[in-house]
């Protein structure tokens, strides 16, 4: 059956639109009961830097961007390996009936109580030791969430070192001269020309012919040895592709910062209230970031911004740490809006684009190889991990933490909630049905080609006949459309894992197709959308941060009270870089396919937690007659949270055991155990608290 985007993307449109005008003022009145005459925490506890009455649609810029991470962007596209079907009715269903409703039941719920984190709500609402419960998940789920939001910019922007099979066969072409550039004290580079055959194995499929032009790294005192038994040069043990990292990327994405630190002075100084001015200046500074970028590559100051991985990893965590202490008006808020100024704009012109261009999904509705596991990303079946895996664009409990943390604290007016909670979410799902569509209307042979792990490529491979045999079939007609496209983005795509290249490869595609005479631009579209994605990615991790940091500073001033003043810098600067090394550690320690299930699973977890305590909140105010609106998404999100645990445990990392990684097994078993026994801790803390309610009219009852 084929399928064309534009009629998804209209039905989409409709969906979310009527979602929003009914079903969101059904909340907003009778659910949440918003009331324009209370005080906000922002006024009430106006004190400039933290709690700052902000006008909706800067805060909803805020918002957005803050809730918006990796999540929306990565996820759908991870989860083209089940077919697009599954994630796209997910996402539309998700987002109406439970994330939008979490979003803005949470923030109205803190806004309504000082601006309290949900921790402190759940403290209040089902007692202590659900309180500290919630708190340790909430520590724990943060310090995973920006793990799996940064893991995914270095992906996209780092630089990596591939190891090649030992013992392997490259076969240069004809007519390729063979060279080889020698260090002294260092490795062997050999260039190694487009049109060489990688044979790791003795059968037909156990090959593989690389379109793209690359570089290997031979250990020092090696070399590539002619193969004694044919044709081809052997790899020695520890040969290593090289990948660059994105120096255009990067470049662009660096200017971002001192760009906001402008927007900011503009807006909140210079010219205070001149929204619009300073949007615009914002907006037109960063295009031209991203066009004086493609000067980078080749330039003296390539090399300043062809960053490797953990030079990479070491940016990101200096960044989220100075963003954290700032204050928020100063690089937080403007950057959030500035860049939630771009976001919505691309995704405008992504749907325009999609309508226009009217793509056919190449991906399979479902797909037969991998629907019960074995994919590049999840080796699982489609329940639970089509949920897990889209997780921000249809519910995410990370979002809880924003719409408990620096949110409620700059809302003005109490019925601005509804546009920035529910709106803001449903946006998100746009973002979402978006990056799905631009995953899968990629040819199948392109979207592997990218997301199949070099390294691990072989292996894959061999445990896959059946579907090796297609991907090579299909890479005849479509092998050189990649190879063409690295050459216009000047970098390697092959084998870049983490979606972000896949999403910005289907973005530029969608882009080109819609405006064919500006083909030539596909280099630019492409850095573009890098750009446009790892904006969501850091004003998500400079939020997150933030909220970690909060609570953080809440543990810590029940230890020494002054450590829990948010105004203390001392105490602000070590709860922050606390903050910060653990999420580091984790992404320089792991990778997309370990973090991202994690990062899934206590998204979800939290996502539980979120809606437990806010069918208290409304129990507990006597709208319990409205409790199913928060207790049927909750109830769904437990049953593929839990089935995931108890995959994940007996699965994954019991693997990692038996394999030798003992402590490290044992750790994400004992992380996971932790966290699924705090969510008990918490439903059976908020069951007691709803029997307790539904006895107490039929007690009053029966007295009288």
């Amino acid at each position: 059956m084929t399928v064309h985007a534009m009629w998804v993307m209209l039905g989409v449109l409709g969906i979310l639109a009527v979602a929003y005008r009914y079903y969101s003022a059904f909340l907003a009145a009778r659910v949440a009961a918003l009331d324009d005459s209370r005080t906000t925490p922002a006024h009430a506890h106006y004190d400039g830097q933290n709690f700052h009455p902000t006008n909706r649609w800067v805060l909803f810029g805020h918002h957005f961007a803050a809730i918006s991470g990796a999540g929306p962007l990565i996820g759908p596209v991870l989860a083209i390996q089940f077919g697009y079907l599954p994630g796209l009715v997910w996402l539309v269903v998700g987002v109406c009936l439970a994330g939008a409703v979490q979003d803005m039941l949470v923030l109205a719920a803190s806004v309504q109580r000082g601006g309290q984190s949900l921790a402190g709500i759940a403290r209040a609402e089902l007692g202590r030791p659900a309180g500290l419960a919630t708190a340790i998940a909430i520590l724990y789920i943060i310090i995973i969430a920006l793990a799996g939001l940064g893991v995914v910019v270095v992906k996209a922007l780092g630089g990596e070192d591939v190891p090649m099979k030992a013992g392997a066969t490259l076969i240069y072409p004809p007519s390729a001269p063979f060279e080889r550039k020698l260090y002294p004290q260092g490795p062997s580079i050999y260039p190694v020309p487009p049109g060489s055959t990688y044979k790791f194995g003795a059968g037909e499929r156990e090959t593989m012919l690389m379109h793209e032009e690359f570089q290997l790294s031979v250990p020092h005192g090696e070399s590539l040895k002619g193969n004694p038994k044919g044709e081809g040069w052997i790899l020695p043990k520890d040969t290593k592709r090289l990948v660059p990292g994105s120096s255009w990327g990067t470049f662009t994405i660096a200017c971002t910062i001192p760009i906001a630190l402008f927007v900011g002075w503009y807006m909140f100084r210079f010219r205070k209230g001149k929204v619009v001015e300073a949007s615009l200046l914002g907006a037109v500074a960063v295009l031209a970031a991203t066009f004086f970028g493609a000067k980078v590559p080749g330039s003296p100051l390539e090399p300043y911004f062809a960053l490797s991985r953990d030079q990479t990893i070491y940016a990101i965590a200096a960044y989220g740490f100075v963003a954290a202490v700032l204050p928020v008006w100063l690089l937080l808020a403007p950057r959030d809006y500035l860049s939630s100024f771009l976001k919505i704009g691309t995704i405008a012109l992504l749907v325009g684009g999609v309508i226009v261009a009217n793509p056919k999904l190449e991906a399979p509705m479902v797909n037969h190889h991998f629907q019960n596991g074995g994919g590049p990303y999840f080796d699982g079946p489609i329940f639970p991990y089509v949920f897990i895996c889209i997780m921000c664009g249809a519910i995410s409990g990370f979002h809880a933490l924003v719409s408990s943390g620096t949110t409620p604290k700059m809302v003005d007016r109490e019925k601005d909630v509804r546009m920035i909670g529910y709106g803001a979410m449903l946006m998100e799902g746009l973002v979402g049905v978006v990056a799905l569509i631009a995953a899968a209307a990629l040819p199948n042979t392109m979207y592997y080609d990218i997301n199949i792990d070099l390294a691990k490529r072989p292996d894959f491979l061999a445990k896959h006949p059946d579907f090796a045999h297609e991907l090579l079939a299909a890479d005849v007609d479509h092998g050189g459309e990649l190879v063409a496209m690295e050459q216009d983005v000047k970098e390697s795509l092959h084998g870049r894992t983490g979606g972000a290249v896949t999403l910005a490869v289907g973005m530029a595609r969608i882009f080109t197709n819609a405006l064919p005479r500006l083909k030539g631009l596909v280099g630019y579209w492409y850095h573009f959308a890098i750009m446009f994605e790892a904006l969501f990615i850091l004003t998500t991790i400079d939020a997150g941060t933030r909220i970690g940091r909060f609570l953080v500073q809440e543990f810590l001033g029940k230890i020494w009270k002054p450590l829990g003043d948010l105004n203390n810098w001392g105490a602000s600067l070590l709860a922050t870089g606390l903050v910060v090394f653990g999420w580091a550690y984790f992404i320089k320690t792991g990778s997309v396919e370990t973090i991202w299930p994690m990062f899934g699973m206590a998204n979800q977890l939290l996502a539980v937690i979120a809606l437990s305590v806010v069918t208290t909140v409304l129990v507990n105010s006597g709208r319990g007659r409205y409790a199913p609106v928060t207790l049927v998404p909750m109830l769904f999100v437990l049953a593929t949270t839990s089935t995931t645990g108890y995959y994940e445990i007996t699965g994954k990392f019991y693997r990692m055991i038996q394999s030798g990684a003992v402590v490290k097994g044992y750790l994400n078993i004992g992380l996971t155990a932790m966290l699924l026994t705090c969510v008990a801790v918490i439903l059976l803390s908020a069951l007691g608290k709803w029997l307790g309610a539904y006895r107490k009219p039929a007690k009053l009852e029966a007295e009288v």
